[in-house]
């Protein structure tokens, strides 16, 4: 990767290759400043180095120093509970951690080194003596998962190279092209998608604190925040959570002027509705859907200007290969991980996803939901719980839903309105949904929830997807009691 970027440098030396409001690299800049980093972690001894600070330059040039040093990076979402981020250091047996200002009072009393990375100070860490390096893994990302722990994945530079070269060729990226990074770099998405394919591509990336793109905290997303800084930054490529997306559309709905600096917007992490994605289509927004997975270095199928099919989430990029089972599982070969941390190296030729779906005529991939996830009805009915939800929030009066009916006669779903709705709107919103699904699918019961499913209060990950069984512990009784009421009812009735 470095060799890749000091290439381009040699090339356009003087050319932008990262920017914030604080600071501006250009390419010769940015490999010396590398370079420079590279060399203090190797005579600091580190080992593997935890990365926890927001978006800055400076968090993309201590990643390409690792790289350069032969350290394992293992980059810490800053969205992780403190209980999380814990797990993380132990788990991956941090030997440095580097962290901005910020974050500095959290680790007094340990052995600092302070190092001044592309004008930012950063406290490097002594939290526990270098340990052995790991041979050719590059990267540790952690994924926040459904449930339990975060774990893992082991990545080498060849993962992330392949990837991020797939991408720069797909999209056919340039040197004209202008990223801005609004999720965490920590995410991997981000961080190869939108860090390395446009670095290598010759590109700029600008890469602001997370509060001027609208992150607030866990969970919280000012849109007028996010839309400003697009503004402002005049990007040609952005990569949007479904969440991110729905907010941006209904902001542009309310007659904000759609930026018109963007070429391609990449959105996943989680389903997303074809209304949506209509929905974009209709204000010019140039939005294609992909899929990804950490275990294989992130995306994995993707559409493009030149190869796109709403409800699709693309075609897999050339290295990848796909089948399926029996059931619609999908397994994928090529550029697999190393294995997850502190278990055994990954031999099999073929990852199985835990995600359901198919390949069409064309060739485009299409998801139908989660293998674990799928509930059988009381009726032997397998039904995908991703299917009903992406349904009932299609309604622009539903912005989030959880779908629950293992075993059961009907199904139950917990609600989070959009906005302000009245109980008769929302019993509209379900009616609507259930003539477009099978009597076995559709939902008899519903109950709007107090708070929406979010990061902060554990029921969501990162990149959007239910944490189901920390949903299912929260409402349990409650989804449990309208199964009784029903029996009783039944009883009476005979």
């Amino acid at each position: 990767m470095f060799d890749l970027i000091q290439q381009r440098a040699m090339i356009r030396p003087q050319a932008i290759a990262l920017d914030s409001p604080e600071i501006s690299l250009d390419y010769a800049t940015l490999v010396r400043a590398v370079a420079r980093l590279a060399g203090q972690l190797r005579a600091q001894r580190v080992s593997r180095l935890g990365l926890l600070m927001d978006n800055h330059p400076a968090w993309a040039v201590v990643d390409l120093a690792s790289q350069l040093a032969g350290i394992t990076l293992i980059p810490i979402p800053p969205f992780f509970s403190p209980q999380q981020i814990e797990h993380t250091l132990e788990d991956a047996q941090i030997d440095h951690l580097l962290v901005d200002d910020h974050d500095l009072l959290k680790w007094q009393g340990s052995s600092t080194e302070l190092l001044s990375v592309a004008d930012l100070t950063l406290a490097l860490v002594q939290i526990n003596p270098a340990g052995e390096p790991m041979s050719e893994v590059s990267t540790i990302t952690y994924t926040s998962g459904t449930t339990g722990h975060p774990k893992g994945v082991c990545l080498t530079q060849k993962n992330l190279h392949r990837v991020a070269a797939a991408l720069a060729g797909a999209l056919a990226v340039n040197s004209d092209d202008h990223h801005l990074c609004l999720l965490p770099l920590a995410v991997l998405l981000e961080n190869v998608g939108g860090l390395y394919a446009p670095l290598l591509s010759g590109g700029r990336v600008t890469i602001p604190p997370l509060k001027m793109c609208g992150i607030q905290g866990a969970a919280g997303l000012d849109v007028a925040q996010m839309y400003q800084t697009i503004c402002q930054v005049e990007p040609t490529s952005l990569i949007l959570l479904p969440q991110m997306l729905q907010a941006l559309v209904s902001y542009l709905e309310m007659g904000h002027r759609v930026p018109d600096s963007l070429r391609f917007i990449a959105v996943g992490g989680a389903p997303v509705s074809d209304t949506l994605l209509t929905r974009a289509a209709a204000l010019d927004l140039p939005v294609y859907e992909g899929y990804g997975l950490s275990e294989c270095g992130s995306v994995v199928a993707l559409n493009t200007p030149q190869s796109h099919s709403l409800g699709s989430v693309g075609k897999p990029l050339p290295h990848i290969q796909l089948r399926f089972s029996d059931e619609g599982e999908i397994f994928i070969r090529g550029n697999l991980f190393a294995g997850y941390l502190n278990q055994p190296e990954q031999t099999q030729q073929w990852y199985a996803s835990g995600d359901l779906g198919y390949l069409d005529q064309q060739g485009f991939l299409h998801l139908t939901g989660r293998k674990k996830n799928i509930f059988i009805t009381a009726f032997g009915r397998n039904v995908a719980p991703e299917w009903v939800e992406r349904e009932l929030t299609i309604h622009p009066a539903i912005a989030q839903a959880a779908v629950f009916g293992e075993a059961q006669p009907f199904n139950v779903a917990l609600l989070v309105p959009r906005g302000e709705q009245s109980h008769a709107e929302i019993e509209r919103a379900v009616a609507w949904a259930n003539q477009r699904l099978p009597d076995y699918a559709q939902i008899r019961e519903w109950l709007c929830v107090s708070a929406p499913f979010s990061i902060s209060n554990q029921q969501l990950t990162a990149t959007g997807r239910l944490r189901r069984e920390a949903i299912w512990q929260q409402y349990q009784t409650t989804i449990e009691s309208y199964y009784q009421t029903a029996g009783a009812v039944s009883k009476e009735a005979s």
